[in-house]
This record gives structure tokens, sequence and C-alpha cells, in this order.
């Protein structure tokens, strides 16, 4: 039967890689590494290093996935989600049956934790349950960007008798709160920490785990124009960016 592992690779850093990925990893036949553009080219070049670094005296391939295109019509948001989740999800229907056999292992390398803010787990149930053909699959914690940032930024998460709150920009706009506890945020590619008004610090990071990190922390604001001209300045160059950050009220 053919089995599937949904790895979580870690933030960038591929320090983060657990014991158990590293073992994941060395029962892998094929690895399947998302085509995202040239633009992303940094992304599956990590997938293929943390591969080289970890998998001893075992044979593997990789084999490309195109992600699909979502489409620009977001009047409902989760319908052009689900929708574009159901091209991924033929593509991976096709290179399971094509390209890994009967009694082989394939891999889905996901940046940070495969069931925060991912949707391999969820396609690849959504697959499983059409019983188009067996397979199991097991799922692979790893260090998300959020545990990442709090460690970098040498903060916990929570204050003491306080909630996290963990949401994504265009929720933040929309005035998505967790009540005066911590906030994180992800996906934030509308800036949404631009437009929060009151006395709140923030702390930010970008590209959490590699060379290119940048991290700034302070009062929101006086340090949020700073983060915006920085954002747009390192996505102009790399042609992507990944960022996360924590807001909440400054001790008192």
């Amino acid at each position: 039967m053919r089995k599937i592992f949904i790895i979580g690779i870690g933030a960038g850093n591929p320090d983060y890689m657990t014991v158990q990925a590293i073992g994941a990893l060395n029962k892998v036949d094929v690895f399947f590494i998302p085509d995202k553009g040239a633009e992303k080219a940094a992304l599956r070049q990590l997938r293929t290093e943390i591969c080289a670094r970890f998998i001893k005296d075992r044979a593997y391939r990789f084999v490309e996935v195109q992600v699909p295109r979502r489409g620009e019509d977001f009047s409902d948001y989760k319908a052009n989600v689900l929708e574009w989740h159901a091209a991924i999800e033929a593509n991976y229907t096709r290179l399971l049956r094509e390209d890994v056999g009967e009694n082989e292992c394939a891999g889905f390398l996901v940046w940070g934790d495969p069931a925060l803010y991912d949707s391999t787990l969820r396609i690849v149930e959504r697959i499983h349950a059409q019983a188009e053909m067996a397979f199991d699959y097991e799922v692979i914690p790893g260090i998300s960007a959020i545990q990442a940032l709090a460690a970098r930024h040498r903060v916990p998460l929570n204050r003491i008798g306080e909630s996290v709150h963990i949401t994504t920009g265009r929720k933040l706009t929309e005035g998505a709160s967790n009540d005066g506890g911590s906030v994180v945020v992800l996906l934030d590619g509308e800036q949404a920490f631009t437009k929060l008004a009151g006395d709140l610090q923030i702390y930010w990071g970008a590209y959490l785990g590699t060379d290119e990190e940048v991290l700034v922390a302070g009062r929101l604001s006086e340090v949020a124009s700073d983060i915006a001209a920085i954002r747009a300045e390192r996505r102009a160059r790399n042609g992507w960016i990944m960022d996360s950050y924590l807001i909440r009220k400054p001790e008192t």
C-alpha cells in the first residue's frame, strides 16, 4: 500500500528539523516539490538541501508539482480557496497514481507545521476520502513561524492569565480580536498592522530562520512605517516574502 508522509520542515532553518521529521525523510521514495515560479526558487532549494543533508544511504527522487494560480475574484473568499484546492487535489491525485508505486512512500515537505495555515493535509484528507486508491498517511509536526518568531524575539506568546489569538491580516482588518490578549498575525499581504490604532507593541519577523531573516520590535506607532518600508524593499529584492508578527498592549 502507498504511504504518504506530510512532514513539517520548520520555518526556514534546517536546524529546526526534528528527529521525527528526519526519520520520516529516510522512509520516503519520492518527494513532491511545489513549483511556485522562479521568485520562490529559494523555497524549493531549501527542501532539496534538507533532503541532501539528512537522508542517508537511501535513493530518492523529486517530482515537481505545478501549483495552479488562484482565481482573482475574491468576492467569495472561501469559494475561491476551495476552487483552488480542487485544482491542486486533481494534480496530487494524478501524481500519486502515476509517480508512486504500490509499495512506495511519498513525501510532502511542508514549510513550518502542516496543521497551521497550510492546506496539504486538508487536500490529502480529501483524496483519501475519495477512496480512488488505497494509501495511508502520517503527519509529522514541525516548528512553525509562530514558534520561531517568539524564540527569535525572546518573548513568550502569552501573558499570565491571557489568551493568544492566531489570525490573518484579512481577519485583523475585519476586526477580529481576542479581547485584549496577544494576537499572532500570519498571511498579511495588506499590511493590516498599519491600520491599527491604540498603544500596541509589535514583534515582527520575515524570512525567519534563513540568511535573509529580519526582525523589528517596538511600539507600533513608532515602527510601523519602518516595517512597511523593509517589507516592500525585501519583497522587491526577493520576489516574495513570508512574515508574521505578534501584537499586544505594552506591559503596564
